[in-house]
């Protein structure tokens, strides 16, 4: 058994893991993006959870979302 064949699945491993992470990431900000924008999806994902939304509570929940994406927005600043 030589030295790269303990390596390279090692790196195939961390790799795939942290592409996967990354993946992941960008899908589950995408459904939220979604959600803040369309209401029927906001409450098929609170029935999943088992949750029944009103109108209100929807709306609520829906203007919570935007609040805290114009925050993390704000306190998002680039590096120089």
């Amino acid at each position: 058994m030589t030295f790269w064949d303990i390596l390279i699945p090692v790196l195939t491993l961390i790799v795939g893991l942290v592409l996967g992470f990354l993946g992941g990431v960008f899908y589950l900000r995408s459904q939220m993006t979604k959600m803040q924008n369309n209401p029927d999806m906001l409450a098929k994902m609170a029935k999943q959870m088992g949750y029944n939304m009103n109108k209100q509570q929807l709306q609520k929940a829906q203007q919570m979302m935007k609040n805290q994406n114009q925050n993390q927005n704000q306190n998002f600043k680039p590096r120089r």
